[in-house]
């Protein structure tokens, strides 16, 4: 058995069911612990072919690393970077989108103890400009996009801190570094740093700006015990295997890249598939998942809308033996059509960049609930709390809190960088708070309800939005949508839908599909939580990590009465 996992686990063993999972399954750490040595140099030394990656583009390369050549690779860029001057505690931004190299550069920055910044190359000049001061941004390693290194460009004159343009890829660009002609020509050599150069557990290593719904991005920082708290989410609720080959659907600037395709899969022995696609293709990431065999996939909800329309009898999924999904909550209508189609179940689980999984349907150790975000993880001593603080008893809402009276626990962040009111405030009470509104059933199933700021109170009424979304969806013709209340003279808060309409329901009258959404909406729930404003648009309002914007719709209907709004639909 190759996969180091075991190392980590204070009780090595299989677990019988949730309640043993939840009593007994606990981390451990090494001293100095550091993704590059004690896990990429481990494999590479014990298990020097074992399959780390397999990458793909739309232009037909393909490229295959072992352990051995990422170690190998990682050691050389580490020597490159030090040689222009990166050091422990610098902070360099990766704007990679999903090329191979980020699998290199991202062990080679922990080997020095800098601190990684992953960024999406759909930032402008003025986000860039606010990460870049924000976090002291010392160096930019960019793939060879025109358009972002543009954006990146113009942002310098107000980032000043900022000393090397590096890019990535076969384009050269005047005053830019090229990365491969450079560091091809480092030695593979870097010995563990000792002394003041050398990692610790407790030092920062990785930082993400957060998409937000309102206001600045906030820093989230994690420490390099951080990778080991991902055990929780490859193993246990990705359900990955031995030298299996695992696909996360994300972009590498977003914090779902570390959780889905780096630190727990290969802590847990299973090799990386990534697919740099030029743009999302349902029926292509089906061909991809049969002609490669992937043995697990996770997507978000989202994704699963757009392949459950797909003839899924024409892929070949049996070697898939686990697919789940996180990021927004799963209404049971995709969840019931995938497994009728497939026969295999989809298995939610839930997070925040700030963390690892928080909640999970974790392998075989207890049924799944559709819709249920599943159990806590039992690294996470969860409570489920009013605004006073106070434990709410079983069905009732309340915001979802972490216990952090006895110590941080592995994944969860260290604070929010340079932000030291915005951190206390994360964790007033002893507690680490979400701001995400749940509840929690007798038998200790997690169901979502919203963001604290999203509840709509309509005539006495509390609505969670994904209650009335996920009802809204069972019908053909919404491929998405947004509930939001608007100002009511007579409820206080009207229940509004904003929605996209599913390809041939779109070139209906607006009228004719309000009409046919209201029959069905009061046909299937109770009438308080029925939308009484619709609005049909070509796409939603979303952050730039593909979140929903539901405070922008809000904003944009504040102030306006009902009768007017529906005026203007």
């Amino acid at each position: 058995m190759s996969s180091l996992y075991h190392e980590y686990l204070v009780d090595d063993r299989d677990f019988t069911d949730y309640e043993d999972f939840k009593k007994n399954c606990k981390l451990k750490t090494k001293q100095d612990f550091n993704f590059a040595y004690d896990i990429v140099d481990r494999y590479a030394s014990d298990f020097p072919g074992k399959r780390a990656l397999v990458w793909i583009n739309d232009e037909g390369e393909e490229k295959t690393f072992t352990f051995d050549d990422i170690s190998r690779e990682s050691k050389r860029a580490a020597y490159w970077l030090v040689s222009k001057g990166i050091k422990k505690g610098d902070t360099v931004m990766l704007v990679l989108r999903r090329r191979y190299e980020w699998w290199i550069l991202m062990p080679a920055l922990h080997r020095i103890g800098a601190i990684v910044i992953p960024a999406t190359d759909q930032l402008l000049q003025s986000d860039i400009e606010y990460r870049t001061n924000a976090a002291d941004v010392k160096m930019i390693i960019s793939y060879d996009n025109p358009i972002i290194q543009g954006e990146i460009e113009k942002s310098m004159p107000n980032s000043k801190t900022v000393q090397y343009l590096v890019t990535v890829g076969k384009e050269k660009r005047d005053g830019w570094i090229s990365f491969h002609e450079e560091y091809e020509k480092a030695p593979a050599e870097f010995p563990r740093p000792v002394g003041e150069a050398a990692t610790h557990n407790k030092d920062p290593m990785l930082l993400y700006f957060t998409s937000g719904t309102s206001g600045y991005p906030k820093m989230v920082l994690q420490d390099y015990d951080y990778p080991i708290g991902h055990i929780m989410t490859a193993k246990y609720w990705h359900g990955v295997v031995e030298d299996g080959l695992h696909l996360t659907i994300a972009e590498t600037g977003w914090a779902k890249s570390t959780w889905g395709k780096l630190y727990g899969q290969w802590i847990a022995g299973t090799a990386l598939f990534v697919y740099d696609m030029n743009m999302f293709k349902p029926a292509k990431m089906l061909e991809m998942i049969s002609k490669y065999g992937l043995t697990t996939f996770c997507a978000p909800p989202t994704v699963y809308r757009y392949l459950v329309r797909q003839n899924l009898s024409k892929y070949d999924l049996s070697k898939c033996t686990r697919f789940s999904t996180a990021g927004e909550a799963l209404n049971d209508e995709v969840y019931n059509k995938w497994l009728e189609q497939t026969g295999k179940k989809i298995y939610e689980g839930y997070g925040q960049t700030e963390s690892t999984i928080i909640c999970g349907n974790f392998l075989e150790l207890s049924e799944i609930r559709p819709g249920s975000m599943g159990r806590p993880n039992p690294l996470y001593n969860v409570e489920i709390l009013d605004a006073n603080n106070k434990s709410v008893p079983a069905g009732e809402i309340g915001e979802l809190c972490i216990h952090v009276e006895d110590g941080r626990p592995f994944g969860l962040l260290m604070g929010y960088h340079k932000d030291v009111a915005l951190t206390a405030n994360a964790f007033d009470g002893g507690v680490y708070h979400t701001g995400d509104n749940v509840y929690m059933d007798e038998d200790g199933y997690v169901w979502f309800v919203g963001r604290k700021d999203d509840i709509i109170k309509t005539a006495g009424y509390r609505v969670s939005p994904f209650e009335v979304e996920s009802i809204l969806q069972k019908h053909p013709a919404v491929m998405e949508c947004a509930v939001t209340g608007v100002e009511d003279p007579k409820r206080g808060m009207a229940v509004k839908a904003t929605i996209v309409l599913s390809p041939g329901y779109d070139k209906k009258d607006p009228k004719e599909m309000e009409i046919e959404l209201s029959t069905f909406a009061k046909e299937n729930t109770a009438m308080y939580k029925c939308p009484r404003i619709f609005e049909f648009l070509p796409e939603l309002p979303k952050t730039i990590s593909g979140k929903i914007r539901r405070v922008e719709i809000r904003e944009r209907d504040k102030g306006k009465d009902t009768d007017k709004i529906k005026q203007e639909f």
